[in-house]
């Protein structure tokens, strides 16, 4: 008999975690209160842990984490950053989750009452911060600049398969910029979320245009708006993952469509009248242009091609990039030609959404 043939599975080991040293002092007066929001990132959740740890400030920062009720091992992880780092990463994890029950604005919730530092930095926890020098240099900017209620900095977008998409995406300028209350308020292009330093003071009383908002970063804006200025840094510091498991963006596209778009269109129509009263009327004309750019936005997401090319809403139109103008003709014009074209990319990106 031939000798017998023994075969050995070889099991790939799990890569193991590494744990930065912080970039910053952990004793003192807090600078800077991350307020970060998580539901089921833990795909994600080191990478951005990571990103706040490493960053290089002589400055004292805080990791405040809201977990709501995530059920795939984000509690977990948050856990065992909060037991290496017990001074700095402090999350608040939730059995129930908070956003089904209509809080929709969690940071405002949950994470900036605990917030100790002068000025609070905000991510989702599905996007990550790249620069190290982010938090130095945003506040450096602020410190220096009283006057300026809010900065913010470009983005690289990548798609849930870590592959570069759209670099212009979330690049709204093409230099550092002073952004007016008015221009902050009416403004076409966006910042990332994670892009967004301001003082603590400013969220300490909410107004009910925040509270009530379906999204966290608009009334942010005209919060700052009716504060000051806004600087833009046009150096891309985080990286924002588009269309990520737990996003919100994700989350819009389940479930009937075509209501979501409708709701969120009343629902921030209501959150710019809110801050029109609020601010008795100082930046009316672009709160109602703001609105109706919004609402004329959701026609396009729902390509609703009266709504679209109303005469109205012309402007806002002329604002879209031109490739996304020439495929909503050709979607308008020739629907079945774009289906398969549409099948066919889908194809051939292996079926990737």
């Amino acid at each position: 008999m031939g000798r017998k043939r023994t075969y050995t599975t070889i099991m790939k080991q799990p890569e193991p975690v590494t744990y930065p040293e912080a970039g910053f002092p952990t004793d003192g007066p807090v600078m800077v209160s991350i307020c970060a929001v998580c539901f089921q990132h833990a795909p994600y959740l080191r990478q951005a842990l990571n990103g706040f740890l490493t960053q290089k400030c002589p400055f004292r920062v805080e990791i405040l984490v809201h977990d709501d009720a995530s059920t795939d091992g984000s509690g977990d992880i948050l856990r065992e950053y909060a037991a290496r780092y017990p001074n700095i990463v402090k999350p608040m994890i939730q059995t129930e989750n908070q956003y089904s029950k209509g809080i929709t604005n969690l940071s405002g919730a949950f994470n900036f009452p605990r917030a100790e530092g002068k000025y609070i930095a905000l991510m989702d926890c599905d996007d990550r911060w790249c620069d190290e020098e982010k938090l130095a240099l945003q506040v450096a900017y602020m410190e220096a600049h009283p006057e300026c209620s809010l900065c913010v900095h470009a983005a690289e977008v990548q798609n849930d398969n870590g592959e570069m998409t759209d670099r212009n995406l979330m690049r709204p300028y093409r230099e550092d910029r002073i952004l007016t209350p008015q221009e902050l308020v009416d403004k076409a292009g966006a910042f990332p979320f994670g892009s967004m330093l301001f003082r603590r003071e400013m969220v300490q009383v909410l107004p009910d245009y925040y509270v009530n908002c379906p999204v966290g970063d608009r009334p942010l804006e005209l919060m700052a708006a009716a504060r000051g200025y806004a600087f833009y840094m046009d150096r891309p510091m985080s990286v924002y993952r588009f269309n990520g498991a737990g996003s919100w963006t994700n989350s819009m596209k389940t479930g009937d469509y075509v209501k979501k778009q409708n709701d969120y269109a009343r629902a921030m129509r209501a959150m710019y009248e809110g801050f029109d009263r609020a601010t008795d009327g100082r930046y009316h004309r672009e709160a109602v242009s703001a609105s109706h750019r919004l609402y004329f936005l959701t026609r396009v997401n729902l390509r609703d091609f009266d709504g679209i090319f109303d005469p109205h809403y012309r402007r806002y139109y002329e604002e879209l990039p031109g490739r996304e103008r020439m495929l909503i003709r050709f979607e308008q014009r020739c629907p079945k030609a774009y289906a398969s074209l549409q099948k066919l990319s889908h194809r051939i990106r292996g079926g990737k959404a």
